[in-house]
């Protein structure tokens, strides 16, 4: 494996951290904050698929307008609610 060099400042916090009794060793300190970077990047990409997704849409003309930051959200908690039955199934594995 590649040797990585840390500085003074991640070298304390690793300790830290194992002091807290949280993590048994470095290795599972570095790879919880890989999970976490890796966690990070797929948010990242997921949101500049929406924000391309919502570009999209709105150079068709495709969006709403709502007159109240109320009517908005009713709007969204309707979608919720009108997606969640689809989004239980899937969870279960009987997509139909």
């Amino acid at each position: 494996m590649t040797e990585i060099q840390l500085s003074d400042e991640d070298r304390a916090f690793i300790e830290a951290k194992l002091r807290s009794g949280v993590y048994k060793s470095a290795e599972d300190v570095v790879r919880a904050g890989l999970r976490l970077l890796k966690r990070q990047e797929n948010e990242a990409e997921e949101l500049r698929r929406l924000v391309g997704q919502g570009l999209e849409d709105l150079e068709a003309g495709r969006l709403h307008e709502y007159a109240t930051a109320s009517d908005l959200l009713q709007d969204v908690r309707q979608r919720a609610a009108d997606d969640a039955p689809a989004k239980r199934l899937n969870a279960k594995g009987r997509s139909y």
